[in-house]
């Protein structure tokens, strides 16, 4: 029988670790074997992972692999990818072979603006609070400099803050909308106290102005919706070289392509899992370097809805016999501050990526997710997405099934020639066992 429990925080790892096992296991032991089997062997490193978050037990692992022979700009990388779904890394290597000798991609940052807000709620008249924002709004960056002095000496800071009036959607409601530049930070830390600054001064400039009514700040916070920190991705070619199948002409792969591209952006059922494939390169290079995949995730999904239904993220066009397929998106990166100098696998992606700048990582997770989209319309669109992906899933399936070196050798020469599914994997295993006995 579960319970609660008070004072859980305060307790040392291992007793809360006993009271978990005590509690929700039947096989305490096996519980508890799971649990500390995940720990790191070196104590320094296991305890910064412990501090990370609150209340942790053990580690929680992804696979961190790496996608070779991207060309982005000029320039080679080897991505890293950390992602627990099979075929993700093997497409995007594969989209990035066969891009390497057309070009590679191009990539550029288009804008790298990032907002926040102090909500409020003021019952008067709003030319009179524009006219006391107006008047006070260089008082709001003053007030700030303490925060800002910092970034403003790298070159970023706060760009602008205006009143925004948004009564007709929610009665008395106003903002304070701030727009920034973070430079190489995400910048999640940076915009919130400043906007808590602003929320101070405002409530301070407002107590003192007779002729402003009650004002009542809600929330001060940043957004996750950054439509001005965008960036674009492109691959091209002629469409005669498009198709590397003697059986499928260039023209012809090209068309069925944009086909699969158009249905996405009318029909909202395919662009869910159309973007979500995008998501899959993007979320994984974003987990390796470090950075808040949940905003990125959130921030992406947003824009792909910004014209009232939601479409695909990337386009596809031929135009005078050349084929390109762009992506679009905003992302806030960061490549400074947060789990980027804390966490030795981010540092040691990072490196591999050649230290990028905020906007350059911008630029190398958009193509990864320009990748991971080719790959799987182009499977769609020729063989079916199952043929490869199954084939990927095939030592997942072996593992469920407790398979030993030998037959995992048996059965993947096997499903070399023959359809993966579960049920088939499932029948030629029981068939070796018997066979073997």
């Amino acid at each position: 029988m579960s319970k609660s429990i008070s004072g859980f925080s305060k307790l040392s790892k291992n007793n809360k670790i006993d009271w978990i096992v005590e509690t929700y296991f039947h096989n305490k032991e096996n519980a508890k074997n799971i649990i500390t089997q995940y720990w790191n062997t070196n104590e320094k490193l296991q305890q910064l992972h412990d501090e990370f978050i609150e209340n942790t037990i053990t580690n929680y692992y992804l696979p961190l692999g790496v996608a070779p022979n991207f060309v982005i700009n000029d320039k080679i990388y080897t991505i890293p990818m950390a992602i627990e779904e099979s075929s993700v890394v093997a497409a995007a290597s594969k989209a990035a072979k066969f891009w390497q000798d057309k070009g590679g991609f191009k990539a550029k940052v288009l804008s790298t603006t990032k907002i926040g807000h102090v909500h409020f709620m003021y019952d008067g008249d709003f030319e009179t609070l524009n006219s006391f924002f107006q008047t006070n709004k260089s008082i709001f960056i003053e007030d700030a400099k303490p925060i800002t002095k910092n970034m403003e000496a790298r070159g970023g800071g706060i760009l602008d803050i205006e009143l925004k009036d948004k009564s007709y959607a929610l009665d008395n409601y106003f903002q304070l909308h701030a727009t920034f530049e973070t430079l190489d930070a995400m910048g999640a830390n940076f915009i919130n106290s400043c906007l808590e600054q602003f929320a101070t001064t405002l409530k301070r400039l407002a107590a003192e102005d007779e002729s402003i009514s009650s004002i009542e700040v809600v929330m001060s916070i940043l957004s996750n919706y950054v439509p001005d920190c965008l960036v674009r991705a492109e691959v091209s070619c002629k469409v005669s070289e498009l198709s590397d199948n003697p059986n499928i002409p260039g023209e012809e792969f090209a068309n069925k392509f944009i086909q699969a591209v158009k249905i996405a952006e009318v029909e909202p059922f395919r662009a869910v899992t159309h973007n979500k494939g995008i998501m899959n390169g993007i979320d994984a290079v974003v987990l390796a370097t470090g950075n808040d995949f949940r905003a990125v995730e959130a921030g992406i999904h947003a824009y792909a809805s910004r014209t009232g239904k939601y479409r695909s993220l990337t386009h596809a066009k031929i135009k005078d016999g050349v084929f390109t397929f762009w992506i679009e998106i905003p992302l806030a990166l960061g490549t400074v501050g947060g789990l980027t100098g804390l966490h030795p696998l981010v540092k040691l992606g990072l490196e591999l990526l050649h230290q990028p700048s905020s906007k350059e990582l911008m630029q190398i997770v958009a193509v990864a997710g320009l990748a991971q989209n080719f790959a799987a319309l182009r499977s769609l669109t020729t063989t079916g997405i199952q043929q490869g992906h199954m084939k990927m899933h095939l030592m997942n399936i072996l593992n469920q099934f407790e398979a030993n070196t030998k037959e995992k050798e048996t059965l993947i020469s096997h499903f070399k020639t023959n359809p993966v599914s579960h049920s088939a994997v499932y029948e030629a295993l029981n068939a070796l066992r018997i066979e073997t006995k």
